[in-house]
């Protein structure tokens, strides 16, 4: 599990294409300076398992390499990335440790693309003070959206500002706009979306009529206070 709080920017080194997968290697210092050869680290938002050695990474090269299968390359943006691009970086989240974003779990539910930014209003200083994203949403996922819920973009957890049926949007502070890929993002340029699991548990549970309070259920009250296991006494 992640929580969607980025903690560095790191780079494509190379990527090696193996039949159809891949492996890709990186550079994060900030993440590499604990990483064990099985840890999971988020690559903009996909949850990937470092693969080096035990003496590779002892050689504190600040770089890790992660095999990419052929479902995540299609379902995700990974395949989209060169050496040299700019990458959001983020080890697994420890248990115990403060949850500054939300639960995220690295599992990419549909891509989406850049439509617009909106730059807002300026310092004294002329410094970008927030500007406004808007990203295409596809139709089989805007359901778990709501205004002022969660999102991760690209590895990010951000706050929806507005959600449409097929588009929402976020605002960006300075400091997510200078340390995240969002930044320089360019209208066009696709992205990965995972959508808040616990709306999707939700889901399931109402489908299933199995979360408590729910008509139908067993031991729910109906319009008369009675609880359904007593109706037939």
């Amino acid at each position: 599990m992640f929580t969607g709080i980025i903690e560095e920017l790191g780079e494509v080194v190379s990527i090696e294409e193996i039949g159809d997968s891949s492996r890709i290697r990186l550079r994060g210092p900030v993440v590499c300076t604990d990483a064990h050869h099985g840890d999971s680290i988020a690559v903009n938002g996909v949850c990937l398992t470092v693969v080096d050695t035990p003496d590779e990474l002892a050689a504190a090269t600040g770089e890790f390499s992660a095999d990419v299968m052929a479902e995540t390359l299609h379902r995700s943006s990974l395949g989209e990335l060169k050496p040299g691009s700019a990458v959001n970086l983020e080890r697994a989240m420890a248990l115990g440790a403060r949850l500054g974003g939300h639960l995220v779990q690295g599992h990419v539910d549909a891509t989406g693309r850049l439509l617009s930014r909106e730059p807002g209003e300026r310092d004294a200083e002329g410094n970008l003070r927030w500007e406004v994203l808007r990203f295409s949403l596809p139709e089989s996922i805007s359901r778990y959206l709501v205004e002022k819920g969660s999102i991760t973009v690209d590895g990010i957890s951000l706050t929806v500002v507005e959600a449409a049926l097929d588009s929402f949007t976020v605002s960006l502070i300075p400091a997510t706009l200078a340390l995240t890929t969002l930044g320089a993002k360019t209208v066009g340029e696709s992205v990965n979306l995972e959508v808040d699991v616990l709306a999707k548990y939700v889901e399931r549970l109402l489908q299933a009529g199995t979360l408590p309070g729910t008509p139908g259920t067993p031991g729910t009250p109906d319009q008369y206070g009675t609880p359904e296991t007593e109706r037939t006494k």
